[in-house]
């Protein structure tokens, strides 16, 4: 069976603490059809210098500022020539040295559109601190995602014959417009029933839970229809507020 080309996209800035444990988890994989890419947004602390000494691990990389995240993430899409994407950027790490050829192994000769698995969350220090929330369903659809994103973005990959640029009117949540659309594009969607990635915890989403939030609500408003988001946000609303009271931020 031919292999597929996995075209790996690392987006970084500033990463000098966090990018090598993100470039070993690529370069270590057992699975050699890989097209490694770094997007790197003009770091000024020694991530250029890194990312040289790495060169050997890395096929393209391009240091230049952005217009933010998912401009950055753009411009790996449009580097990628493999067949499909998969967005691990700085901090985060392919789940262990086997995920690409286990992965692989379970198509079957039938490539998928879409490929997806779970996540477990890690601290700066490396160490597992557990799942996310929501968990991927057996079965996954774009109508899954009236939900919430049930597959963190870091183990979802994407075939390049459906993967569209991401929306950067969004600066928070384009990424959920992403997979949804991805989603539904796909003919075939294949869960591979492993852990794919650790994601470490506090990222950009993170830090700005309102601003996402809003943004996640329109995008959900414009696929699903307002009535069933304004639902589907009052639990989400609920424990929103439970974080705020239990954390004393006003």
């Amino acid at each position: 069976m031919k292999m597929p080309v996995m075209s790996i996209v690392t987006i970084v800035y500033n990463g000098i603490e966090t990018l090598q444990k993100t470039i070993d988890s690529i370069a270590n994989q057992s699975y050699s059809a890989i097209e490694y890419i770094i997007i790197d947004g003009a770091s000024s602390d020694g991530t250029i210098d890194l990312i040289k000494d790495n060169e050997a691990s890395v096929s393209k990389w391009i240091s230049e500022p952005d217009n933010g995240l998912y401009d950055a993430m753009n411009k790996g899409l449009k580097m990628a020539s493999g067949d499909y994407v998969w967005f691990i950027n700085s901090g985060d790490e392919i789940y262990n040295r086997m995920s690409i050829e286990h992965m692989v192994n379970g198509f079957n000769d039938n490539w998928p559109d879409v490929i997806y698995g779970d996540t477990v969350m890690i601290d700066s220090e490396g160490h597992e601190i557990g799942g996310r929330r929501l968990q991927p369903p057996k079965d996954l659809s774009w109508k899954d995602f009236k939900n919430g994103m049930l597959v963190s973005h870091q183990s979802i990959l994407v075939s390049t014959k459906i993967a569209k640029l991401y929306n950067t009117k969004y600066r928070f949540s384009a990424d959920f417009e992403w997979c949804l659309q991805a989603l539904m594009e796909a003919q075939l969607i294949h869960n591979t029933n492993q852990t794919l990635s650790r994601f470490l915890d506090g990222g950009l989403t993170k830090q700005n839970i309102i601003p996402g939030l809003r943004e996640r609500f329109d995008i959900m408003r414009r696929y699903f229809g307002l009535f069933p988001t304004i639902i589907k946000h009052v639990p989400i609303g609920l424990r929103f507020v439970s974080y705020v009271l239990k954390n004393k931020r006003f």
